[in-house]
């Protein structure tokens, strides 16, 4: 059976070109308002949907998204699995600009944000299993994708998620390294338990856009992440094609 893939865009993909759009959703929330309408539409002849994580247009900074009120739009507009795009940071040498990363793991530095939806009027307190934070069958899937479509990647790697929307000191850096982060981002937490806690399947495709603070000469510019944004959406594209046309 075929089950309806959400996708969220991160930075760089705010909106999903190759979607050919069938309905704009927007339902009442209990958690507030998500960063965009679930746009759903057909791509590589099936139905996904598609959230962009910051808004369309890009204005909301990672520690200002709402996190639970977009998990909760995409369940209820009939999501079956979760792909989430985001925009890393490379620590680990074989992490460099350009390269994609399938996470396997994952290790939360952020702090303040709303990140469970078992907190109040609860019947019994609630704990999920998060020893392994991303779906293995999907992930497994994905990772075929990526080798078929041979695009250069990692099929294993640790997301260290900090708060922004500043980026990370070396120092921190250094510490994140010693405590075994391959990469660095600000979205993949609480997205990735939120989506456990409703029991969606979640799998993480990253693109590095920059060396992580301390691992390059210079200083890290937007621009820099802009241009490495740019050439690697369309790969990204391409591997979203196939990913749905699989799933």
């Amino acid at each position: 059976m075929n089950r309806r893939v959400a996708i969220i865009g991160g930075t760089g993909l705010s909106r999903l070109d190759d979607l050919r759009l069938t309905d704009e959703v927007c339902l009442n929330n209990p958690f507030g308002e998500p960063s965009s309408t679930v746009r759903k539409g057909l791509l590589s002849g099936r139905e996904v949907l598609f959230l962009a994580r910051h808004g369309d247009p890009h204005r909301i900074p990672p520690h200002k998204v709402n996190y639970r009120a977009n998990l909760w739009a995409l369940k209820e507009a009939g999501a079956d699995v979760v792909l989430s795009v985001n925009a890393v940071g490379g620590i680990h040498p074989a992490m460099g600009t350009g390269h994609l990363c399938v996470p396997d793991q994952i290790v939360d530095y952020t702090w303040g944000r709303d990140s469970t939806f078992f907190e109040t009027d609860l019947d019994f307190v609630t704990h999920i299993d998060f020893g392994q934070p991303y779906d293995e069958s999907l992930r497994q899937t994905l990772v075929g994708v990526l080798e078929r479509l041979s695009i250069d990647h990692s099929a294993h790697g640790t997301y260290g998620v900090t708060q922004g929307p500043r980026l990370e000191t070396t120092a921190e850096i250094r510490r994140m390294e010693a405590d075994g982060c391959d990469i660095v981002g600000m979205t993949a937490m609480p997205e990735a338990a939120l989506a456990r806690e409703l029991g969606l399947p979640y799998v993480c495709l990253a693109l590095v856009v920059n060396p992580a603070a301390g691992k390059a000469e210079g200083a890290i510019t937007m621009a820099d992440i802009e241009a490495v944004l740019s050439s690697g959406m369309e790969q990204i594209r391409s591997v979203l094609r196939t990913f749905v046309a699989e799933v």
